[in-house]
C-alpha cells in the first residue's frame, strides 16, 4: 500500500492531477472527484481550461455538465503542485512532450497512471516504457477497460482494470479509483494491459471499415474474432499473459470499440468503409499504431495479417475490398494454428 500522501488529509482522498483537457481527461476528472478526491486538470487550451471552470466542455464533451470543484489550469506547473498522484490522458504520440514538459514539475514518487492506449509511432515503445525513461523516480501505471467518455462522466457502470508491476500498488489504486459506477480491478500485469488496449484501436477501425463498406456482419464478426487471435499473438510477444487479454482491458475493450461509432476508431473506419472524407475526424490512435504494430509484427515474425492489411489501407497500398480478399484467400489451414 501506498503511505498516506503528506497533504493534511486523513481520510484516504488524495489530490490527484490530471493531464489532458480532452473527453476522457474530463470524464477522468470528474470520476476522481466522484471517488472523493481533489482535482486539478491541466488543459493545454487556456479556452478548454477556462470552460471546465465554467462547468462545460463544449469542444470534447457537449452537453454533457461538468461537475464544480475541478480546478482547472493551462499551467502545468501549477497543475502538478502538491499532487498526490497523476493521470496522463493526453494522446499517446503526445506522451513523450508531455512529460518533458512536466519533469520539472513533477513530485517525486507518486505514482503515474496512463489513461491513453497507443504505441509510440516512432520508436516502438509502450508507454510505460517512456514514463520510465522521463520519470525514473515516478511508478507508473495503467488504467484501461472498455470505457467510452460520454459514459463515464454521466456516471454510468463502467469496470475498468488498473494495473502496475507491483501489485499492491496497482491495488492502491485501484481501491481509491473506484466509485459508485465504476469499479476498479487490479492486475500486475502492465504490459499485458498496455497492449491490449493499444491493438484493439487497430481493430476496432477494420471492424469499422467492414461495416462502412457494407460487407455484413459475418465479416465483422469474423474480423473481430481472428482479430483478437492476433492481438494475443502481439501480446505473447510482449511478455504479456493470456489471461489478461482475456480481460477487460484485452477482450472488454476490442467488443466495445468494435460495436459503436462513439469509438474513434470505429467512426475512423467507418468513414473509410463508405468512401468519406478522414479529414477532421476526431483523433484515432489506432492510425499511428496500425504503421508500428505492423512493423513490429514484420520484425519478430508473427503472422498478423489483419495489422497488416490495416495499415496498408491507411497508407493507401490497397483498398479494402482488396484486403478482404487477400485476407479470404489466404492458405487454409486449423482454427487453432499459432
Amino acid at each position: 500500500m501506498i503511505a498516506e500522501a503528506e497533504n493534511g488529509r486523513n481520510d484516504g482522498s488524495w489530490r490527484v492531477t490530471v493531464l489532458g483537457g480532452g473527453a476522457w481527461g474530463t470524464a477522468l476528472a470528474q470520476a476522481m472527484l466522484r471517488a472523493g478526491h481533489a482535482v486539478r486538470l491541466f488543459a493545454r487550451d487556456p479556452q478548454t481550461a477556462a470552460a471546465i471552470g465554467r462547468g462545460e466542455n463544449p469542444r470534447y464533451l457537449p452537453d454533457i455538465a461538468i461537475a464544480p470543484g475541478i480546478e482547472a489550469t493551462s499551467d502545468i506547473g501549477a497543475a502538478l503542485a502538491g499532487a498526490d498522484c497523476v493521470l496522463a490522458v493526453t494522446p499517446a504520440q503526445a506522451l513523450r512532450a508531455t512529460l518533458t514538459a512536466a519533469k520539472d514539475h513533477m513530485p517525486s514518487g507518486i505514482p503515474l497512471v496512463l489513461c491513453a492506449k497507443g504505441i509510440e509511432r516512432d520508436t516502438g515503445d509502450l508507454l510505460s516504457a517512456i514514463v520510465e525513461e522521463i520519470l525514473p523516480l515516478n511508478p507508473v501505471a495503467a488504467l484501461s477497460g472498455p470505457s467510452f467518455a460520454t459514459d463515464v462522466a454521466r456516471g454510468l457502470p463502467t469496470a475498468v482494470v488498473v494495473a502496475a508491476r507491483d501489485e499492491a500498488l496497482a491495488a492502491d489504486l485501484a481501491a481509491r479509483f473506484s466509485a459508485e459506477n465504476l469499479r476498479c480491478y487490479s492486475s500486475d500485469d502492465l504490459i499485458g494491459v498496455e497492449i491490449g488496449g493499444a491493438l484493439k484501436n487497430v481493430f476496432a477501425i477494420a471492424a469499422g471499415a467492414v461495416t462502412g463498406a457494407g460487407l455484413g456482419a459475418s465479416a465483422q464478426a469474423a474480423m473481430v474474432t481472428r482479430g483478437f487471435v492476433e492481438l494475443r499473438r502481439l501480446g505473447a510477444a510482449f511478455g504479456a499473459r493470456p489471461e489478461t487479454l482475456m480481460g477487460l482491458s484485452g477482450l472488454g475493450d476490442l467488443l466495445l470499440t468494435c460495436s459503436s461509432a462513439q469509438s474513434r476508431n470505429f467512426a475512423y473506419g467507418l468513414a473509410l468503409g463508405r468512401g468519406e472524407p478522414i479529414a477532421g475526424l476526431k483523433l484515432a490512435e489506432g492510425v499511428p499504431t496500425a504503421a508500428i504494430a505492423a512493423r513490429i509484427a514484420a520484425e519478430r515474425g508473427i503472422d498478423a495479417p489483419i495489422i497488416t492489411a490495416v495499415s496498408a489501407i491507411l497508407d493507401g497500398t490497397i483498398t479494402i475490398r482488396q484486403a478482404v480478399t487477400a485476407l479470404m484467400t489466404r492458405p487454409l489451414k486449423t482454427e487453432t494454428t499459432d
